[in-house]
């Protein structure tokens, strides 16, 4: 019987790490589990359903861009009249917008008005199939900032039309 008492556990071929105290130690595992896959697979899916058709069709968003840089144009067009005391015109073709400046304080439009960029004449285009639905007339605006005429500017695709009131060259 002493030989039961004295007697040691088998080795293994494969011990576990051994933590504290000699117990053996968690072993971590690294990845995902199955349901965390299976959720993000039905995220990703019901993105591809609700946000992908909306990229498809860039005219929407091609539309907003010009609608947004020929509001901005026409206002730089209108503090551009008031800070140096000079007449702009702002021509229109069926897909881009020109600011011009005369020289003189009652004279015509003859020069190219300078945008912010440095770029002369300040000048916006439409991209894709956009355009102006129907072409503007030319506006000018005065020293006083005032517009030639109070207008409304639609552009094809573009929820909203430009409004430019004549009497105080605001454009909205």
């Amino acid at each position: 019987m002493k030989f039961l008492v004295d007697r040691q556990p088998p080795k293994r071929f494969c011990p576990l790490p051994q933590g504290a105290g000699g117990f053996p130690a968690a072993v971590v595992a690294d990845g995902f589990t199955l349901i965390e896959l299976v959720v993000i697979l039905i995220i990703i899916g019901v993105l591809a359903v609700a946000v992908l058709p909306r990229f498809a069709d860039q005219s929407a968003f091609e539309a907003r861009g010009f609608y947004d840089e020929t509001l901005s144009i026409l206002r730089y067009g209108q503090k551009a009249a008031v800070a140096q005391r000079r007449m702009v015109c702002a021509t229109f073709t069926a897909t881009s917008v020109t600011l011009r400046i005369a020289n003189n304080f009652d004279g015509v439009c003859d020069k190219d008005l300078t945008g912010p960029g440095g770029s002369a004449p300040y000048q916006v285009n439409a991209h894709g199939q956009v355009q102006f639905s129907p072409v503007p007339s030319a506006i000018s605006f005065n020293p006083d900032g005032s517009a030639s005429t109070g207008a409304s500017i639609q552009i094809s695709g573009a929820s909203n039309a430009i409004m430019l009131d004549g009497k105080t060259g605001y454009a909205y």
